[in-house]
């Protein structure tokens, strides 16, 4: 068990009411409201050698707006705290880049906070619809669904070594920079699905949605790795590299052939774990804490 795992176990051990805890978001069902926050920290989740400010502020939002899409919902408010040695022409690009994207996401920055630090800190907490939506959840896979997906897996990996081998404004570095999302194939699957699903964005790695939804749900994933989508040739990158902000669904057979745009990659089935290929792989994502 890596340590955010163990300090997850801690927090829900801890806390006197921890049941909205354990998806990416926090599906609040009276309120018809759905809410996430992520971090990004410089030299963690980006680089100024790297990027811009402008470039960092719209993936501050993007990578918040990808966990909404992920649950389902409708994301709609947005509050951005960041800290760091911040001047003005920062702030600046920075906060052109949310405009960018908030207005391409129809998001709108309801408040936040500044303040000072030693490194840049960038937190978002995003506030989403869920009126009229089937909300997912790790715990909904089941036998028989289908494992289907959005996107292309490995090319951020892909991105970011070219970065730090200074390749820069290929298509792989773009891709690093600016993930791609897909609203509309999560409003369908919200709006369309008659069962329940599961389904996660691939911030940590395609293995790591995977191995959360295999165990939260209690089923075995297979996988046939010559159909996953990509343009990467390292397999690593592929199946452990994080950022991409695919969509990775466990759905049901009948919901998934009303879905466009979907590509199923393997199944579910009764037993545990994770297997590529009928081969059972370990559990490997990207380690906040090591």
């Amino acid at each position: 068990m890596n340590k955010e795992f163990k300090f997850l176990k801690i927090i829900n051990n801890t806390l006197s009411h921890s049941e909205y805890i354990g998806d990416d978001c926090a599906y609040l069902k009276k309120e018809n409201l759905t809410i996430t926050a992520d971090a990004l920290i410089e030299d963690v989740h980006f680089s100024k050698k790297y990027m811009t400010a402008k470039e960092i502020g719209k993936k501050a939002l993007i990578v918040n707006i990808s966990d909404i899409l992920a649950s389902g919902a409708k994301p709609k408010y947005a509050l951005v705290t960041i800290s760091g040695k911040l001047d003005e022409n920062f702030i600046t690009n920075f906060y052109e880049g949310i405009n960018e994207i908030a207005d391409k996401y129809k998001v709108k920055i309801i408040g936040g906070d500044l303040t000072s630090g030693e490194k840049i800190s960038i937190s978002v907490t995003l506030i989403a619809d869920s009126c009229g939506r089937r909300i997912s959840s790790r715990k909904n896979a089941k036998e028989k669904y289908i494992i289907a997906v959005c996107g292309e897996f490995g090319s951020s990996a892909e991105g970011l070594k070219c970065l730090k081998a200074n390749i820069r404004n290929n298509y792989f570095t773009e891709y690093h920079k600016m993930p791609k999302l897909y609203p509309k194939i999560s409003t369908n699957i919200a709006k369309k699905t008659l069962h329940p699903y599961a389904m996660m964005d691939s911030s940590d790695g395609l293995v790591d949605c995977l191995y959360q939804i295999s165990k939260q749900s209690k089923v075995k994933i297979n996988i046939e790795y010559d159909k996953i989508p990509k343009k990467t040739k390292n397999k690593d990158f592929v199946l452990y590299g994080g950022e991409d902000y695919c969509l990775v669904a466990a759905l049901n057979e009948n919901d998934f052939k009303k879905i466009k745009g979907l590509k199923k990659i393997g199944t579910c089935s009764f037993g545990e774990g994770v297997f590529i290929d009928n081969q059972k792989i370990e559990y490997k994502g990207f380690k906040h804490f090591e």
